[in-house]
């Protein structure tokens, strides 16, 4: 009998209990037992690599403007937690260096290019994670194919995911699997409501992982586990924890 395993990866960490992309959620997962967490990265103004999700900080910051348009210590001086709740006032936007040093050694990093217009920022990412020594631990992703491209170029050895540029109701295309075979990328990584059993088997026998997103609610999490994915981003890891457990799979 094959072990049965999945990838739980806390998606901008414990996202639905802690403010998305802080040190909070990240402790938060690793304090439930998650091995791998998500983030997702941009360059400031003067060059560092900080940990958010939005090219603007509206959302999840009391400040204004754009993360490409501020220097880190404007960035640092922001709160970048209390849009979540008034416990979180105290976080601050993580480099992506503060993120590395708190939790090297205890997680997996699958760190998202986000922003569209980048170059340069897959590959020092990379350069980053091979400083630590920790390619064997490391996904670049993005839904940006040439940021995936840049990183697989750049650093051969750290793994890559291109995260499928499919929106909410769109159908599948076959030629996605075509493209990244090509590219020679390690996942495709598809939105959950698009994740059948046929789906999974076909983008696996072409030799890439499946690792879903967009696993919005348990109904999504359990359809995607049961069509055979090899991992997904989740808000609520612990939920994904619980169920892997109940189901006879191998929790690392």
């Amino acid at each position: 009998m094959s072990v049965k395993r999945l990838t739980n990866i806390a998606h901008r960490g414990a996202s639905a209990y802690a403010p998305e992309n802080t040190l909070a959620a990240f402790d938060l997962a690793l304090d439930m037992g998650v091995n791998d967490i998500e983030l997702d990265v941009h360059f400031t103004k003067d060059n560092y690599i900080v940990v958010i999700h939005d090219d603007t900080v509206e959302r999840t910051t009391n400040g204004v403007g754009y993360v490409s348009g501020l220097t880190l210590a404007q960035l640092k001086k922001l709160d970048a937690g209390s849009w979540f709740g008034k416990g979180f006032s105290e976080q601050r936007i993580s480099t992506l260096t503060d993120v590395l040093d708190r939790y090297w050694g205890q997680l997996n990093f699958h760190i998202e290019i986000k922003a569209r217009s980048v170059p340069g920022l897959a590959s020092k990412t990379c350069d980053m994670v091979r400083n630590y020594g920790i390619e064997n631990n490391v996904v670049i992703t993005s839904f940006w194919k040439q940021w995936v491209e840049e990183a697989k170029s750049h650093a051969p050895e750290i793994k890559t995911g291109w995260l499928v540029p499919l929106g909410p109701g769109s159908p599948w295309n076959d030629s996605l699997v075509d493209e990244a075979v090509e590219a020679k990328f390690n996942q495709l990584c598809p939105r959950a409501e698009l994740i059948t059993p046929t789906l999974v088997n076909k983008i696996q026998n072409r030799g890439l992982e499946v690792r879903c997103h967009g696993v919005f609610n348990e109904d999504l999490m359990r359809k995607a586990v049961k069509c055979g994915v090899d991992g997904m981003t989740i808000n609520f890891p612990d939920k994904l924890r619980d169920y892997l457990s109940e189901n006879d799979y191998l929790i690392d």
